[in-house]
């Protein structure tokens, strides 16, 4: 509580049933006139200014702005916190930082001299009479005559007592249900809300009032062409969309816009303001769209739309709702941005009715957006239909053949038959795009079923096949065999068909008599026939036992020799080369390529070269041939030039019983010399490598004599092993070291030792003697150390038994004798250390193995 004690502030609060004070008095400028609280600070009107003091212990003053003409400053508390204070027939709204709020002011037709706040009202007695109005909206509700209206006070809530020098009024107000009705019928709707929220029915009656009013103020804005606004209300109140497209012009089918209901009539659009209102319906419906998509999927989720107006029909179903929000979205898209309607159909959750889609793309001209839509519904024979039609008319966009290869090219496995049907016009008419149906480096071309396309172009456009087939196999590397079959017998097709066309070419014959080399040719035929020789030198996935019956004797001799070479018949295939094509050099290449000194077929290949200069088979050997060739005749010459060239390729004992009985040594000197002469330096690096090796075996021995003239001292109560030391009350045997004292000569264990191992597995059998026992194991190399092995396992075996705390270190040395024993014993051990019961146990294991 504040109280206004001439220039001083004294504030108080309650407390135990008395008012305390809560801070020291504040100094004011002048003598208060009126004071009201607004949150935290006081706002003072003197007789000139209005000042806001903060209450926060500092008393900090702020000057505001001057009174004004009237003769008492006017301060009313307002029920949210702030202040309406008076200047002249102005009043504002202040908050407590003394800054004017988004309220509106008020103008009152003369200068109040007292006011009341009873909310949604703000009362002020003027001379003559009391005016009644709102903040918001800013509306004059009310003027009642009275004679000389002074002061006004509330007495609680719809209780107002105005005063004058002689009399006193109370203002009753009218019930609320009749002024929320008159204001409607006003529409007035922001202020029958206001009056609405004031009600004191039932919850759900009061909600549904408000709802209702709400959906009033919305389509009253939007007949007021506040489209934003309406948009923004109906989105809050969660109105069926559909009721909100309905009050468009042509965005809903007549036959479900008829069960449509509203308040009034809808106004009539055109223009820029339809424009206007197709975007702020764009808004909207993006955002319901939004909110619908995630919550597709979810069973549980119902859509909760309402009514615009009580009775009419909402849609419950999300699907349905969806497809009436993209298909009004479309035509939106369409009477206001055209690019925007791509972007919507190319969406994966694109719900847009077809029909309605289509027949409004079609209205509009927009071929290429309803290549999207039937695409996106998988309507693609209709949109294939649609390229086809559109590819023929010059003024298209669709226009040519570009966007059918592209379309075919996304159909996918799923669809060949219908890319077999809508290809063909495109391969006959641009054969080359159109092959790129077939070979786009894209997904979903190369994971279509390429035998059956194959089959199809060498049904209908055989000459597309070997580009196919080349592609096939040369960029994307498939190593069927039936594929490079094929290429080579298209290949071979063609090359016997250009042949045909040129019989002067037939058998490598040129014009001016000599030979032509294959793959040289001019024109077509060179350039297949060299393409034919490339393959088969480098495909290595080709059946050339199916293939060899495609290629005659009376033409492609290189092509048949390379597919006898592939079959290992190395011998016909050098006949075709010395004696029928008669070049030595290739046949000498073709050796080096087939050469393989680890392969049993091939590494005789000279061999066999040899033996075709000096013993020639029969011309017939190969079969019927047309060309008409010499009797082949020796050629000891050729076969001396091998022998001198490749000479580390050939048996020398076979080479020589090859040749005539008439060769003179001076023929074959040379060979015999280079022959000699390797095998010469194949001794001497034969000689250095077996004296390195010697050197090393040396050094290994150096180094065994030497670790085995390492020796221990042992003593009664130390041992040179590297473990821990032991308490007086272990019994600990190092049968390691005494092995090595034994192997340089002293005494082996024998029954002295024995005795000792049998006396510790009767101390184990009574765990208070033995507490813990360290465990070395030894294998020697005599056979009578088996026994104190045995006795060991034996202790080892009495202490697991009897759950005594074992330290186990297993040494293992393995000697050079009775290696199978060893090994047994080292399972031995191993299953030991592996099956122990006792979790405290330490159990490691080292081997030495000497």
């Amino acid at each position: 509580m504040c109280v206004a004690v001439r220039r001083k502030l004294q504030l108080y609060f309650w407390k135990d049933r008395a008012f305390h004070e809560l801070q020291g008095d504040f100094s004011v400028p002048d003598v208060p006139k009126s004071m009201a609280w607004c949150e935290n600070s006081i706002c003072v009107g003197f007789k000139r200014d209005y000042y806001l003091i903060r209450v926060d212990g500092k008393g900090s003053i702020k000057e505001l702005f001057p009174t004004g003409k009237q003769l008492e400053p006017l301060a009313v508390p307002l029920e949210d916190g702030k202040v309406a204070v008076g200047q002249d027939d102005l009043t504002v709204v202040l908050n407590e930082e003394g800054t004017c709020t988004p309220k509106c002011a008020l103008n009152w037709t003369d200068i109040p001299m007292a006011m009341e706040h009873q909310p949604p009202y703000i009362i002020a007695v003027l001379p003559r009479y009391v005016e009644v109005r709102t903040f918001e909206p800013r509306l004059l509700v009310q003027s009642i005559e009275l004679q000389r209206p002074r002061f006004v006070t509330s007495g609680g809530p719809n209780i107002v007592y105005v005063a004058s020098n002689h009399f006193v009024w109370r203002l009753v107000p009218v019930s609320i249900a009749i002024q929320i009705q008159q204001l409607l019928q006003d529409k007035q709707f922001e202020l029958a809300l206001q009056l609405a929220r004031m009600k004191d029915d039932l919850d759900t009656e009061k909600r549904q009032q408000i709802h209702h009013i709400q959906n009033l103020f919305a389509f009253n804005l939007f007949c007021q062409k506040r489209f934003e606004d309406s948009m923004q209300v109906f989105a809050k109140l969660g109105t069926d969309p559909t009721h909100v497209i309905g009050m468009y012009p042509d965005l809903l089918p007549s036959d479900y816009k008829k069960h449509l209901q509203y308040p009034n009539p809808v106004p009539v659009l055109s223009g820029a303001e339809l424009e206007k209102a197709n975007l702020a319906l764009i808004d909207y419906l993006t955002q319901k769209r939004s909110h619908l998509v995630k919550k597709l999927n979810d069973s549980d989720h119902q859509p909760t739309t309402s009514p615009l107006m009580e009775g009419t029909p909402t849609i419950k179903s999300k699907k349905k709702l969806l497809q009436i929000i993209d298909t009004t979205l479309l035509k939106c898209y369409l009477h206001t941005n055209t690019a925007l309607v791509a972007p919507l159909l190319r969406l994966e959750n694109n719900h847009c009715h077809v029909e309605e889609s289509e027949h409004v793309l079609k209205k509009a001209h927009k071929y290429s957006e309803l290549i999207i839509l039937y695409e996106k519904k998988g309507l693609h024979e209709k949109a294939l239909q649609v390229l086809v039609d559109q590819s023929k008319k010059a003024n298209s966009p669709l226009k040519g053949h570009e966007r059918t290869v592209q379309y075919l090219q996304r159909l996918g496995a799923e669809n060949l038959s219908l890319t077999f049907a809508y290809c063909r016009w495109v391969l006959r008419n641009h054969p080359e795009d159109g092959l790129k149906i077939f070979t786009e480096d894209l997904p979903e071309v190369e994971c279509l079923p390429r035998k059956s396309i194959l089959d199809f172009l060498l049904e209908n456009f055989i000459e597309l096949a070997v580009p196919y087939l080349e592609h096939v196999i040369l960029t994307w590397e498939d190593q069927t065999p039936e594929f490079h079959n094929y290429l080579i017998k298209l290949y071979c097709e063609k090359v016997q068909g250009l042949m045909k066309a040129l019989p002067g070419l037939a058998c490598n014959e040129l014009k001016g008599g000599g030979a032509v080399p294959a793959g040289t040719e001019e024109g077509e035929l060179g350039e297949f026939r060299r393409k034919l020789l490339d393959f088969l030198e480098i495909s290595d996935c080709y059946q050339p036992d199916q293939l060899i019956s495609y290629f005659p004797f009376d033409g492609l001799l290189e092509e048949r020799a390379l597919l006898l070479g592939r079959m290992g018949k190395h011998e016909q295939a050098l006949f075709i080369y010395v004696h029928i094509l008669q070049d030595t050099n290739m046949a000498e290449q073709y050796c080096h390529k087939h050469y393989d000194r680890n392969k049993e077929g091939n590494k005789d290949v000279y061999l066999s070269l040899i033996r075709m200069y000096l013993s020639p088979p029969d011309v017939h050997c190969l079969g019927p041939i047309k060309i008409k060739l010499k009797v082949p005749e020796p050629n000891l010459g050729a076969a001396l030039a091998v022998l001198e060239q490749h000479h580390g390729k050939l048996n020398t004992t076979k080479a020589i019983n090859l040749l005539p009985a008439n060769t003179k040594i001076k023929d074959i000197q040379i060979f015999l010399e280079k022959v000699l002469e390797e095998n010469a330096q194949r001794k001497r690096f034969n000689q250095v490598l077996k004296n390195l090796l010697h050197s090393d075996f040396l050094r290994v021995q150096e180094e065994r004599i030497s670790h085995q003239q390492l020796k221990c001292v042992i003593t009664e109560e130390k041992c040179l092993c590297p473990i821990s030391k032991w308490g007086s009350r272990t019994l600990f045997l190092c049968q390691r070291c005494r092995l090595r004292q034994h192997m340089k000569g002293q005494r082996p264990a024998g029954n002295e030792d024995i005795q000792k191992l049998l006396f510790i597995s009767r101390s184990v059998l009574n765990p208070g003697k033995c507490k813990s026992y360290i465990l070395p194991v030894t294998i020697a190399r005599e056979s009578h150390q088996l026994l104190y092995v045995t006795a060991h396992l034996m202790v080892f075996h009495c202490l697991a038994v009897s759950n005594v705390q074992v330290k186990h270190k297993y040494i293992l040395c393995l000697a050079s004798g009775h290696i199978s024993t060893m090994l047994l014993m080292y399972q031995i051990l191993s299953v030991y250390a592996m099956a122990s019961d006792n979790p405290k146990e330490d159990c490691r294991f080292q081997a030495f193995i000497y």
